[in-house]
């Protein structure tokens, strides 16, 4: 008998096919993610589990899933899963690191032209009828934004997407600033950044990106004090996590004009409602935490979630676990 795998979301490409000649395959048939009632009833069934990062997965979960042995992870991040509690109860946690770094680039530096050069405004301004109205079709004031080229990108977290977001940026002849956890070297060189505290880079910075997970150490680093620290005419891109900025506070920078503006591709809460504050502010893009939504990326880390759920069926370790401490609670498989 096969065991039982429950997929929170319709997985792109054809990696269910693939997976039923494995597991017993349930999938939740619809858009919005599944309530915790339905979690929580599900993996008290199931031997394996496929999440999404609006998938909450808590210890309380965790702790009720007799059978459950393994989950995989639809994403880079894994924030929403107590791995702690999953590596106690011998559950493998995996997920799909790699495949959307140069996508989540791409889109942090589409944020990053769009904000600076004010694009969205201006689509809005052509669409409206606005531009037809004013009477003229070009003004020296008209649409005014900043420049990108020989400008200072400050790059908080410098990992994969950093590092790509920072591959991308010399060929804008950028100087660049980073902060990271610890000091990298071969990356200073290779790229002609320099390491800097996060003071200095929020400081010097005319364009401060993202880059870092949500851990308890990340969560709100950018607050009311560091937003002060930013220059007047910089830019906030983030594509991290929401919850790396302390929304109230970005919320008072813009009203009180301490920066240039933001292009937020995630947010503390998803979806935003839609009378959320930041709506208000023409000089914020808004994206729907869409960062690696290409069909290439997307299709590419399905096919992870795939590997990685069908190496444990065949008794192998996951080749993205993440929690590789749980080796020694538990031998992979479902014979154990």
């Amino acid at each position: 008998m096969r065991p039982k795998l429950f997929i929170t979301r319709h997985l792109p490409g054809r990696v269910i096919e693939k997976l039923k000649e494995y597991y017993e395959v349930e999938v939740w048939p619809h858009y919005p993610p599944p309530p915790k009632s339905v979690l929580r009833e599900k993996i008290r069934k199931v031997d394996a589990l496929a999440t999404l990062v609006t998938d909450k997965i808590d210890c309380s979960l965790i702790s009720n899933a007799p059978k459950l042995r393994i989950i995989a992870q639809y994403a880079v991040g894994y924030d929403n899963i107590d791995v702690e509690c999953a590596t106690k109860y011998g559950i493998y946690v995996t997920n799909t690191p790699g495949v959307l770094t140069e996508t989540v680039a791409d889109h942090t530096w589409a944020l990053i032209l769009a904000i600076s050069r004010r694009i969205v405004e201006s689509d809005e301004y052509v669409r409206k009828g606005e531009w037809y109205h004013s009477g003229t079709g070009w003004h020296p004031m008209m649409m005014v934004g900043y420049d990108v080229y020989g400008k200072t990108l400050g790059i908080v977290g410098l990992g994969r997407i950093g590092v790509a977001v920072a591959r991308r940026a010399k060929g804008f002849n950028m100087k660049i600033l980073y902060y990271s956890r610890k000091r990298k070297p071969k990356l200073e060189k290779e790229l002609g950044a320099k390491y800097v505290p996060l003071e200095t880079l929020l400081k010097e910075a005319d364009i401060v990106s993202l880059h870092v997970p949500l851990t308890d150490e990340t969560y709100h680093m950018i607050g009311e004090k560091e937003l002060k620290l930013m220059k007047k005419t910089a830019f906030l891109i983030n594509t991290a996590r929401g919850a790396v900025i302390n929304t109230k506070a970005l919320i008072k920078a813009l009203k009180e004009k301490w920066i240039a503006g933001a292009a937020l591709d995630v947010h503390e809460q998803e979806p935003l409602p839609p009378d959320h504050p930041l709506y208000k502010f023409k000089n914020v893009i808004l994206t729907p935490h869409t960062g690696s939504a290409s069909w290439e990326a997307r299709t590419k880390m399905a096919e992870i979630v795939a590997k990685n759920l069908i190496a444990f069926a065949e008794g192998k370790i996951p080749p993205t676990l993440v929690n590789k401490e749980v080796i020694n609670v538990r031998k992979p498989g479902f014979k154990q």
